[in-house]
């Protein structure tokens, strides 16, 4: 039986079942105060960053370690180039201007991108982005002295789908914050929301007076766009599928509650494909991107069903796209549910 760090697989997966057990029992009231006295007795007098994110995972535990530690947190906002547009300038408004916490914006976009340089496969990207985290924190962590904890907002499905169990010992893909973490962290780590599914994460933040837009905001990964473009990540393809996406969204949230969709984005293929260019009534031959867009609904992240958005809504997502973002000229809707395909495509 494999054994890690004197325990076995076992004992580690008993233990994980029972954190589960007992923070499930929980109303959202309880969990925030059982979690804030967690938090403090863990980190007692030391001193925590936060790797924040803006969404709603690393939000709430933000909030809830800010509310048991105090000035003692300091978050750190890691703009990496791979967020969706306008995203950065949203986080730094949000968490300075009303949460009122010690806050670092670390313009990091050039070194991700060296890192990813000719980098296609999906593992290897989220273990780089999962790496390169790592050592930004402990770079700004050094600027403020003694930092002994990391705050992560890892949640359960984090924790299952990059479990080593099932066929060929591997799980469904390595989180950058679970599986991508490098073996000399040097950080130990603080994981309020471990064990809670994405819903039970947005309840606690409703306990904790987090606004709806933090609340309800839609599920992204860590590694950000990296993984919605299949194969290497270049500035040129960011660009593309950052403008796309932000018109997929635009197009969705106009229908009351997204219709239905609880996430919902474009993806980058590493496909080219012919199509028509129209250019002053004349027709040339075109050889560009294709756009696919994402629409999913579910409760936990472990199983979800593809939306069935409106015709006039997928037309108005293709005319745009085709149209407004250069060097795309097709795009197409994906209809599968998870399993057998995961949310995101990476």
């Amino acid at each position: 039986m494999k054994r890690y760090a004197g325990m076995d697989v076992n004992d580690s997966l008993l233990r994980e079942e029972q954190a589960r057990a007992r923070v499930a029992c929980m109303t959202p009231d309880e969990f925030v105060e059982y979690s804030i006295g967690a938090i403090a007795r863990q980190v007692g007098s030391e001193r925590a960053v936060c790797g924040l994110s803006g969404g709603v995972d690393s939000s709430v535990a933000a909030v809830l370690t800010h509310r048991a530690i105090g000035d003692a947190l300091t978050c750190i906002f890691v703009d990496h180039g791979l967020l969706r547009k306008g995203e950065a300038q949203e986080v730094q408004r949000l968490f300075l201007g009303h949460f009122h916490m010690n806050l670092v914006v670390v313009d990091a976009r050039d070194r991700f991108l060296a890192r990813l340089a000719g980098v296609a496969d999906p593992e290897a990207k989220r273990k780089i982005i999962g790496e390169e985290f790592i050592r930004v924190f402990e770079e700004e962590a050094s600027r403020l002295g003694e930092v002994r904890y990391l705050v992560q907002g890892t949640i359960y499905p984090d924790v299952l789908e990059s479990r080593s169990d099932g066929r060929g010992g591997t799980g469904v893909k390595s989180h950058h914050n679970v599986g991508g973490l490098p073996e000399n962290l040097r950080f130990e780590l603080v994981e309020p929301l471990r064990y809670l599914f994405k819903e039970e994460v947005r309840r606690a933040g409703t306990a904790l007076g987090l606004p709806g837009s933090v609340v309800g905001r839609q599920p992204f990964p860590g590694p950000g766009l990296a993984v919605r473009i299949v194969g290497e990540v270049t500035r040129e393809r960011l660009e593309v599928l950052r403008e796309a996406d932000a018109i997929v969204r635009e197009e969705i949230e106009r229908l009351p509650a997204a219709g239905g969709a609880w996430q919902y984005f474009a993806v980058l293929p590493a496909i080219r494909s012919v199509g028509v260019a129209v250019e002053e009534g004349s027709r040339a031959r075109s050889y560009s991107h294709l756009i696919a867009v994402r629409a999913a609904a579910s409760e936990d992240a472990m199983t979800a069903d593809w939306v069935r958005l409106p015709h006039d809504v997928l037309d108005a997502i293709s005319r745009r796209v085709a149209l407004e973002v250069p060097g795309v000229n097709r795009v197409v809707y994906d209809i599968t549910s998870k399993p057998p395909a995961t949310i995101e495509w990476e």
